[in-house]
């Protein structure tokens, strides 16, 4: 804004081929004239007459506080100093300058390489030609801002060509992101050009055990599946055993390495190789073969005896299943079998006992005949014994 006692007006910015409009404004006037001039200091209007032989300049408004024209289809050379004049005792000036503005062309994105080897360093380069004026440039990676460095060229017309320049090391997360190129203009807004990240990285390696679910353990099978991804995608993928050869009979289908008929040999650590064109990753799995699971026998029936002492209740028998809990019960109609056995057997040994001493039994005298030592025969010591046989009482005792 240019202020010369009362007389104003104001500068102006305008998109070429657009229309610009030109106020000289007056506070308290007392009658004397206004004109404007164009930068070569010629009279483009006097009052509301247009010397000036420019059709492009029409007269919007005139009064004594205001001289208000357009200049319609500016072009560059239209840029420059305008004065709005005040016949006055001394004369007033102000000044509006006309900044005539030339967006920039599209922004176009170059690359150094189109494909980018994870931990290298990329460089990008942006450039907005033909503004006026120089326009600015930002970058951005996904969502973050980065900072570039940029240069700027004036041209012969005076138009000018910025290039900013960009460096940055990628990751494989930058892979597909997008980065932008954001030209910031008066001219023009949202000005930018885009292009994504395409970021080349060795595999990455992961080895999943497909089975068995728990514990390897002798005798089981084994499948370990070998997962690797990178960019370009893994062509080559090869197990080995490290410091051993793989079981003979092991098989590698693909990606899958299995192993049949598990035992304690082939413990040790088996590796996974994924290449490509960037480089080589591996993943490493220790097997270590446990003992095969024990199976808990089938308890068996036992055969029942019949003791001759004592009686011996089956509790080795509930104690053999170890880890199983099975109470110790005894079967009440078992012991009552046997009892009854037991019983029926000391009944038939006690007939058998009877029936024996019934047949050996005999006749026996509780007093030998005394005196039958001075017998002469046997009749004679039996009759002359004390008390004689007719005085004797005959005793019988049976043993049963």
């Amino acid at each position: 804004l240019y202020k010369y006692q009362n007389l104003v007006t104001d500068n102006v910015e305008v998109m070429e081929g657009d229309v610009a409009v030109i106020s000289c404004r007056v506070k308290n006037n007392d009658d004397s004239v206004i004109q404007l001039l164009n930068p070569n200091r010629q009279t483009i209007y006097f009052r509301d007459v247009r010397p000036l032989k420019d059709a492009r300049f029409q007269l919007v408004n005139f009064s004594d506080n205001e001289l208000r024209v357009s200049l319609s289809n500016v072009s560059l050379s239209d840029e420059g100093r305008y004065v709005c004049q005040l016949y006055t005792d001394p004369p007033q000036e102000a000044y509006a300058d006309i900044t005539v503005l030339i967006p920039p062309g599209n922004p176009i994105i170059e690359s150094r390489e189109g494909q980018v080897i994870e931990g290298n360093e990329t460089e990008m380069t942006c450039t907005a030609m033909g503004s006026k004026p120089a326009a600015t440039i930002r970058w951005m990676k996904g969502d973050k801002e980065l900072q570039g460095i940029s240069k700027v060229e004036e041209t012969y017309d005076h138009m000018f060509t910025v290039t900013s320049q960009l460096r940055f090391i990628v990751t494989k997360e930058d892979d597909g992101v997008p980065v932008v190129c954001i030209v910031d203009h008066p001219a023009v807004k949202d000005f930018q050009a885009l292009t994504y990240l395409v970021v080349h990285y060795k595999p990455e390696v992961k080895i999943i055990v497909e089975f068995p679910d728990g514990l390897p353990r002798e005798g089981q099978n084994m499948e370990l599946s070998c997962q690797a991804k990178g960019k370009p995608h893994p062509q080559q993928i090869n197990w080995v055993k490290v410091d051993d050869d793989l079981p003979s009979h092991a098989l590698i289908t693909g990606p899958d390495l299995y192993i049949e008929n598990l035992n304690k040999t082939y413990n040790g650590t088996y590796r996974c190789f994924a290449a490509n064109s960037v480089g080589e990753s591996y993943d490493d799995y220790i097997l270590y073969v446990y003992d095969a699971p024990t199976t808990t026998p089938i308890p068996t029936t036992a055969t029942t005896t019949i003791p001759t002492t004592t009686i011996s209740l089956p509790e080795a028998t509930a104690d053999s299943r170890a880890g199983e809990g099975a109470p110790r019960a005894v079967d009440h109609a078992v012991i009552g079998g046997v009892v009854a056995v037991v019983v029926f057997a000391m009944l038939c040994l006690l007939i058998i006992l009877g029936r024996y001493f019934a047949r050996h039994k005999g006749t026996y005298f509780t007093h030998e005949a005394k005196g039958a030592d001075d017998a002469a025969d046997a009749d004679t010591a039996i009759i002359n014994a004390e008390g004689g046989h007719n005085n004797s009482d005959e005793k019988k005792e049976y043993y049963i």
